[in-house]
């Protein structure tokens, strides 16, 4: 079972670009194919390469815009060979040598395995922020367990699986591109894990620091829903974002924004829509998270 890994950067962070395709290319019996992507950049010159006698590969993408994260990730995917494809951010990189290993496990043994997230834990004070544990109950991170959604930029998927429901949806640009694949895979049977034994470094951040996170997350949250749910699921989720959002963000702009995108969402068109089966979001409920939350 051959490995890839898809590497996104806007070229602006070389040490961690370096360090992460250094963590990807050292896996024991890894032999992984990295597949680096510049979005809208040149990939910048990297001062690693394959060890001596493995048959790990690098390869260079550049795209002639910034497309967006979903989009890029997708032109990885179409550059791999790997029967796995490993989702790397260029500023995280592998706790140990040991997951490219893990992941081939997992994957040739369990066929209806879709998706492993992985724990992604901060390198120097240890912990996992709440937001990165993909479920409801997040209170302990070192839990696995089954999940309706997953982490894009630390995650192995099996390719097939990405290619039979269509890869991430492209007009997202950043924001639930992730829930919106996870979701169709649940429906054709696939399953998606959360695994903390497979880690991640990644330092603190904060998703606020992108410029447009509170227009594209209500944007895309409208789009999710309306791609994905049957119509009275659609009412039910929206619903209850805005009310948590209300809830959640008492700053002015960001409410003014998270609006703005809100509204967004429902005049633009979402793509195709492909409303899940009832006994799939019967099937999330089970799992701990009906679509509606």
């Amino acid at each position: 079972m051959k490995i890839s890994c898809v590497i996104l950067t806007m070229g602006n962070r070389i040490p961690e670009l370096d360090r992460a395709v250094e963590s990807a290319l050292t896996q024991v019996d890894g032999d992984i194919e990295v597949v680096i992507v510049g979005n809208g950049v040149e990939v910048p010159p990297l001062s690693v390469e394959p060890l001596p006698g493995s048959s790990a590969t690098v390869k260079t993408v550049r795209l002639a815009h910034n497309v967006g994260i979903p989009e890029g990730r997708n032109r990885g995917v179409q550059e791999c060979s790997g029967d796995v494809v490993l989702f790397l951010d260029d500023d995280g990189w592998y706790a140990n040598d040991k997951v490219a290993a893990h992941i081939r496990e997992r994957f040739a043994a369990e066929p209806d395995l879709a998706v492993i997230s992985f724990r992604v834990m901060d390198p120097d004070a240890g912990v996992v922020q709440r937001r990165h544990v993909p479920r409801l109950r997040a209170g302990d991170p070192e839990r696995s367990s089954p999940v309706t959604t997953f982490l894009g930029g630390a995650c192995a998927i099996r390719r097939s699986a990405f290619l039979q429901v269509g890869g991430l949806p492209e007009k997202f640009f950043y924001a639930h591109e992730e829930t919106d694949l996870a979701w169709r895979l649940l429906g054709e049977g696939y399953r998606i894990e959360y695994d903390a034994q497979t880690v991640m470094f990644h330092p603190l951040v904060l998703p606020t620091r992108h410029a447009d996170f509170y227009r594209l997350n209500a944007r895309n949250r409208v789009w999710l829903a309306r791609r994905n749910l049957p119509w009275p699921l659609v009412l039910l989720y929206l619903g209850n974002w805005m009310l948590l959002t209300l809830i959640r963000d008492r700053s002015p702009f960001a409410l003014r924004a998270w609006f703005r995108g809100f509204a967004e969402g429902w005049r633009e068109p979402a793509g195709e829509r492909r409303p899940m089966a009832w006994r799939t979001a019967w099937h999330m409920l089970k799992l701990g998270r009906p679509p509606i939350v």
